[in-house]
């Protein structure tokens, strides 16, 4: 009896049934690469300042082996500013991963959906807007509490103006776009009507800086973020197949409208709470999700690679802007500067295929 052998398609450069096998070693290897670059970058960080420190003092201070003026200058001085750039980069980093593989276009991204510009203008109200109803809400809420509160009501309004019996990404993307116009609107229309001393403040904190972050917004950060990967890597088990469509999830029994709207809701709260202790960043979550991708070569932007990117993004843009260049800049200036040429080089790419 002849047989006849069925071939199955194989991607280049992968054997079929030995996936894992050539894969995964490699994503394992540069995540590890990539941890131990985000490290040194962190150290390098701390290290630079006018009492600059040697990567030696700085690391026998981190495991508490350093001496007392060297723990004053890393833990209390530098170590808030630090830590609150390597977790607002890892939380913009999964964010963008979480966004652009749901909306499965590399253009979405927080700053794109309108999440950041929803965050931005509750807090340039609250800053700007005097008054005693106004006051006490600052005093008691605070303005990182009360940005991501925004982001989050931004995101919900997106979410569901985009819903039509699912969500589209063109039409996310689209939705996202329009409602960052009218947001950044408002923001202007705020900053123009405002007295000018409310103004200067609210300016500092428009570009994204990691200026005077201190142990309170560190902690604020740190919980939301370390809460919702915890969440994000739950439910990312039951996205994989989503990749494949919806029909095809449904049929392996994955309910993808409630996994959908899972990961959606901890990528916006995971971008308003970046939002509320830096300020908009901009690019960041647009730009790391696509390098992680290509240097993993995964075909959709892994979650653990997006964040260590983001955060390796985020700290040497920091460190670049207090020492590289002629003046001191805020972070979010050179992110802009990074990010405004890849979104280019993004669609020009898209638009060759």
């Amino acid at each position: 009896m002849n047989t006849t052998e069925v071939k199955r398609p194989v991607t280049p450069g992968v054997r079929v049934g030995q996936m894992s096998f050539v894969w995964r070693p490699w994503i394992v290897g540069v995540t590890l690469l990539l941890a131990a670059a985000a490290f040194l970058v962190f150290c390098l960080s701390i290290s630079v300042g006018d009492f600059p420190l040697g990567l030696d003092r700085v690391i026998a201070t981190i495991v508490g082996r350093g001496e007392q003026v060297d723990a004053f200058v890393v833990l209390d001085l530098r170590m808030p500013r630090a830590l609150a750039g390597l977790l607002v980069g890892i939380a913009l980093g999964v964010s963008g991963a979480i966004t652009q593989s749901v909306a499965r276009n590399p253009l979405a991204s927080p700053d794109i959906l309108g999440i950041t510009g929803g965050a931005t203008t509750v807090a340039v109200f609250l800053v700007t807007v005097s008054g005693g109803t106004t006051a006490a809400v600052v005093s008691s809420v605070g303005l990182s509490a009360a940005a991501l509160a925004g982001g989050l009501g931004t995101g919900l309004l997106v979410y569901f103006l985009a819903w039509r019996r699912g969500i589209d990404g063109f039409r996310l993307i689209l939705i996202g776009i329009s409602v960052t116009a009218v947001m950044q609107a408002l923001t202007t229309w705020l900053l123009a009507t405002a007295d000018i001393r409310d103004v200067a403040r609210a300016q500092a904190w428009l570009v994204g800086s990691l200026d005077n972050r201190s142990w309170d917004e560190v902690r604020v950060v740190f919980w939301c973020t370390l809460v919702l990967v915890v969440v994000v890597t739950g439910a990312a088990f039951q996205f994989k197949p989503m990749h494949l469509g919806d029909d095809v999830a449904a049929g392996l029994g994955v309910r993808f409208t409630r996994v959908r709207a899972v990961l959606l809701l901890c990528a916006v709260l995971l971008a308003a709470a970046a939002v509320s202790a830096a300020g908009p960043v901009p690019f960041v979550a647009l730009v790391a999700p696509q390098v992680a991708m290509r240097l993993a070569r995964c075909p959709t932007p892994p979650l653990v690679a997006s964040g260590l990117v983001g955060a390796l993004l985020l700290i040497g843009a920091d460190l670049l802007a207090r020492s590289a260049l002629p003046i001191t800049l805020p972070v979010g200036v050179v992110t802009a500067a990074i990010g405004g040429p890849f979104l280019v080089y993004l669609l020009v790419r898209a638009n060759l295929r």
